[in-house]
């Protein structure tokens, strides 16, 4: 330390400094210290050192050495945190993620705790985060190179694979930069370990974003070998592409709202809102004795409850005894343009930061009514980042609440059935039995169920004139796209069935004959 303060002429030491806490957050990182009395000994030994160093006492080396042996401590501060939390991996991520940014002028030193995540996502079989940590090292590397001149493009490259690589432009043209020796050489390899992680993802749609950085530097080498091995990975992406989406078997994810209540359990947790993602079809009850688990290990089991209600918590109302989570399940959430522009399941599983839930509610309290009274919340969650992301959990950012009246609700459930109709129809490979059953539930000319029950509530004319005539035209129109999507997929399953279902399929036309009958008759026009 004091070599390099005198070799920069008595301004500073701050190459030895950054070296001592990249040695530092490596150890850490692969947990190989525990902040334990002799390591604090020895930083209170340094000080020491620096204080009794007369030829130095009038220059700013002390407090160089003071800021540095501080500095120190907050990282191991940092791990004691994550040696109390190794357990619960949504914390543990939370804490290297927090070093990580504090980092986020320091290359090296980012790279060190995103590499760090990585295992732990991996530990996990969280393979989305960890892909997603390997595509923001590399673009980190990249940012230097460009910045020194090095590279065509910097983080911005990579923000078809994720718009929150913006992160990595934080780096600052400042001594950060110093002792940082990133070369092509090593952006190649981290680009690699790219396509690996987003192959192990299933995310194969981005592997080609990541192959168009690689490919110009195996041409310019003119690396042929190299250039067959990429064109093998990207025909493979494709071919798997092709693959899931015929199958269908690839589950990208389940998204949950948990929020935490309990100052005396969770501390600055309490109150916190976030949108958690967890593997393929992980269903309500399963995060729920998860999260009870993990709490319970904490807090002791007969501390934690599980809210299952999704209303809004009035947290005064609770007993602060114990420690109180609620979970509920949400769905991603896109408006009619978003939906229009995302056409595939894996464009409407990725970079999404926007999810919905529904309530029912009646002006009456009660939570079920018949259909005239049966009222919805739909509440609109936005996180401030999007998923996949470096972290398994993100903060909700803010809610949008939208309540629907009951003709709305009518509206908006005649618009799923007709949107989920217009999926199976547009499928390459057509679901028979998904299409069946919809059908049958569409073309039910039951007294209360099925679409004709919206009709018969709210577009007889005894009816329709208690309500607003742009929400009973809305209604009409939807029912309108609602007969011909019925119609498009009878159509359909005709021409796919075999002679067995032959009676089956009259008996559905039979029944759409008599749905269109009798709402013809309730809306006055021949449908």
């Amino acid at each position: 330390m004091r070599n390099n303060f005198e070799y920069t002429k008595r301004k500073t030491f701050l190459r030895t400094h950054l070296q001592i806490i990249i040695a530092v957050s490596q150890l850490i990182a692969d947990v190989a210290l525990s902040g334990g009395s002799r390591f604090q000994e020895s930083l209170f030994i340094i000080n020491n050192f620096a204080n009794s160093d007369r030829p130095m006492k009038a220059t700013a080396f002390p407090t160089e050495v003071k800021d540095l042996t501080k500095r120190i401590r907050t990282v191991l501060m940092a791990t004691a945190q994550m040696k109390e939390h190794e357990k619960d991996p949504e914390m543990l991520i939370d804490l290297q993620y927090s070093l990580a940014k504090s980092y986020a002028s320091t290359p090296e030193l980012r790279k060190t705790w995103l590499d760090s995540m990585a295992k732990i996502h991996i530990k996990n079989g969280d393979f989305s985060e960890a892909a997603m940590c390997y595509v923001h090292v590399a673009a980190l590397v990249a940012e230097f190179l460009h910045r020194k001149k090095l590279f065509p493009s910097g983080c911005s490259a990579f923000k078809k694979i994720t718009p929150n690589i913006d992160e990595e432009g934080a780096m600052k043209e400042d001594a950060g930069m110093m002792d940082v020796h990133y070369s092509e050489e090593v952006l190649l390899e981290l680009l690699e370990q790219c396509v690996d992680g987003l192959w192990k993802a299933e995310r194969y749609e981005v592997i080609s974003e990541i192959s168009k950085l690689i490919i110009p530097i195996y041409e310019k080498r003119r690396e042929f070998e190299k250039l067959t091995q990429v064109y093998r990975t990207l025909h493979g992406a494709y071919t798997k592409i092709l693959e899931v989406m015929h199958t269908k078997k690839r589950l990208l994810g389940t998204f949950f709202r948990v929020a935490f209540y309990g100052q005396t359990f969770f501390e600055e947790e309490d109150g916190k809102e976030y949108i958690y993602k967890e593997p393929k079809l992980t269903g309500l009850s399963e995060i729920s004795l998860r999260l009870v688990k993990l709490y319970g290990e904490k807090f002791g089991t007969e501390n934690v409850k599980i809210i299952q209600d999704s209303d809004k918590v009035n947290a005064k109302e609770l007993d602060p005894k114990y420690a109180h989570i609620q979970v509920t399940y949400v769905k991603p959430y896109f408006d009619d343009k978003e939906l229009m522009e995302r056409k595939t399941e894996f464009e409407r599983n990725h970079n999404i930061n926007r999810f919905v839930f529904e309530a029912p509610y009646t002006l009456s309290g009660k939570k079920q009514g018949c259909i005239e009274e049966q009222c919805k919340r739909r509440t609109i969650l936005m996180t401030s980042n999007s998923f996949p992301y470096v972290k398994k959990r993100i903060p909700i950012h803010c809610e949008q609440q939208i309540n629907l009246k009951p003709i709305d609700v009518a509206t908006d459930e005649i618009k799923d059935k007709t949107a989920e109709l217009q999926k199976l129809c547009s499928s390459a490979d057509v679901d028979m039995i998904q299409l069946q059953l919809k059908l049958q539930g569409c073309v039910s000319v039951q007294v209360n169920a099925g679409p004709l029950a919206y009709a018969r509530a709210f577009l007889n004319d005894s009816q329709a004139s208690k309500y607003p005539p742009k929400k009973v035209n809305e209604l009409k129109d939807m029912f309108r796209k609602f007969i011909q999507a019925c119609s498009i997929a009878l159509e359909l399953n005709e021409r796919l069935i075999k002679e067995d279902q032959v009676e089956y399929h009259e008996g559905l036309k039979s029944n759409f004959r008599d749905m269109v009958k009798e709402l013809s008759d309730i809306i006055h026009e021949q449908l």
